[in-house]
């Protein structure tokens, strides 16, 4: 049997008393797809499909009756011929849909409408190309070229064809699908069969992405267009309700970019996406502000990732994202060296004595790395001038480490400054009454902040304020 665990809980719930019988279909239906075949089978009728050893699928079929043995054979005469009449469908539509070439669909997308205010399946077409081939050109350092700029070009131009056949139609489960189904059959490049057939994936957190690059340019920026188009015209998911699958697409452009390791900005392309629906029909502009919203929203999914998939920390989460999360194979990377050194004896006292900096710089209405010299001729204390001079050498370090990957290493530099950190708020007051001390030591506890949060914000892992 072909497995389907999604399929025996439905049957499981839809039947009381469940009986399986076995039924035939005619050899010749084995010539259409094995993916048309199973769909028909399991989206239509709730049907198990039968595999040979080697995987191949057999001429038979499992139906589960909600009675007792069907002794006369009528029950499972009826259910081959139902199922019959559905193969017969398909492949009239398989071979009706085929005596055009794939792109001649392509001008019928002018009457599918996407969304009234983004046009029609057509426009999004020319708008997922141009983002596509923004994409590709960006990957050159993985080894892409022209040629692939080209491929990806193709496949966005095909993607959606298919929405106009007669198979998809029917069987609108099937979308994408049966695009790059039509496309390997009509002599498309594999390159370009597999983009199209995968671009609509991932479908969940569980899902694989697409199988290559080109399918992946092609998948982002079909699912970028969807959440920064959806959002700008105020189409929001709300609790119970998203229509055009935002959070899914967000989902599956943080998983294609983390599983990939694909090196993508979220914010330039989400502002390729807004150029591409200024350039395109509707022609209409993405404020700002709009991209801001459009970020989180991503940001969320990514979020949700790292937690539930990645298994990471809440608190480890928030404090690397406060650092920034535009590149989220660096907040990866930045995450498993915060992970890493969580358990070193310094990490918990710094993490405390930064959340006790940031209150301090709240509360003084001083946002952290604001302009501000420090002067060190108005140092009073040791401890002062030991935590200036301690920050200044560690920034260095750090600096280096970062421009080289070395998150891990950078961050044990920075726990390393807890003696410093510690000796400071021990021994400084610093809410001095003058107010030339007053200012110069919030700078530095500013400068401080400011630099050693770029990696991860200490101040939002773990552990209580000390009084």
């Amino acid at each position: 049997m072909h497995e389907d665990r999604d399929l025996e809980r439905l049957v499981a719930y839809l039947n009381e008393y469940p009986t399986v019988i076995q039924g035939d279909f005619d050899p010749a239906f084995l010539n259409l797809p094995d993916e048309i075949l199973i769909s028909v089978m399991r989206d239509h009728q709730k049907y198990f499909a039968v595999e040979k050893k080697n995987g191949e699928l057999a001429p038979q079929f499992l139906a589960v009756i909600n009675s007792g043995k069907d002794t006369t054979g009528i029950i499972r005469e009826g259910h081959e011929r139902v199922l019959r009449a559905r193969f017969a469908d398909a492949r009239f539509f398989w071979e009706a849909d085929q005596k055009c070439r794939l792109a001649d669909y392509l001008p019928k997308l002018e009457r599918v409408t996407y969304e009234s205010r983004l046009g029609s399946y057509r426009d999004k077409v020319e708008r997922v190309r141009d983002i596509a081939r923004w994409l590709t050109e960006q990957w050159f350092n993985l080894g892409m070229h022209q040629a692939h700029v080209a491929e990806a070009d193709r496949s966005a131009e095909l993607a959606k064809c298919d929405l106009a056949t007669e198979m998809v139609r029917e069987f609108p489960e099937l979308q994408g699908v049966v695009g790059g189904l039509y496309a390997r059959a009509q002599g498309e490049p594999d390159e370009v069969a597999d983009a199209v057939y995968d671009h609509y994936r991932p479908v969940g957190l569980d899902d694989p992405i697409p199988r290559n690059l080109t399918g992946c340019a092609v998948a982002l920026a079909d699912k970028f267009d969807s959440v920064v188009g959806c959002l700008a015209v105020g189409v929001v998911p709300t609790g119970s309700s998203d229509p055009y699958a935002l959070r899914r697409a967000a989902l599956g452009i943080v998983k294609i970019i983390l599983e990939r390791k694909l090196p993508v900005s979220l914010s330039l392309s989400i502002g390729a996406a807004g150029k591409a629906l200024l350039s395109h029909k509707p022609k209409r502009g993405v404020s700002p502000d709009q991209e801001s919203k459009i970020l989180d929203f991503v940001l969320d999914r990514a979020r949700f990732v790292f937690r539930e998939k990645e298994q990471f920390a809440y608190d480890e989460v928030s404090a690397v994202f406060r650092a920034g999360a535009d590149d989220l194979v660096d907040t990866e990377k930045r995450l498993l060296a915060l992970r890493a050194i969580r358990k070193s004896r310094n990490f918990e006292p710094l993490a405390v004595s930064f959340k006790r900096i940031r209150k301090i710089l709240e509360k003084a209405g001083v946002a952290p790395g604001q302009d501000g010299q420090v002067n060190p001729a108005l140092f009073e204390s040791a401890a002062e001038r030991e935590l200036h001079s301690g920050a200044t050498a560690a920034a260095s370090k750090v600096a280096s480490l970062k421009r080289g990957g070395k998150y891990q290493e950078a961050l044990e530099v920075i726990a390393g400054l807890r003696p410093v950190v510690d000796k400071f708020f021990e021994g400084v007051m610093v809410m001095a009454e003058k107010e030339e001390v007053r200012r110069n030591r919030l700078a530095l506890l500013a400068q401080l902040l400011g630099e050693f949060t770029t990696i991860a914000d200490f101040s939002e892992v773990g552990g209580e304020e000390r009084g």
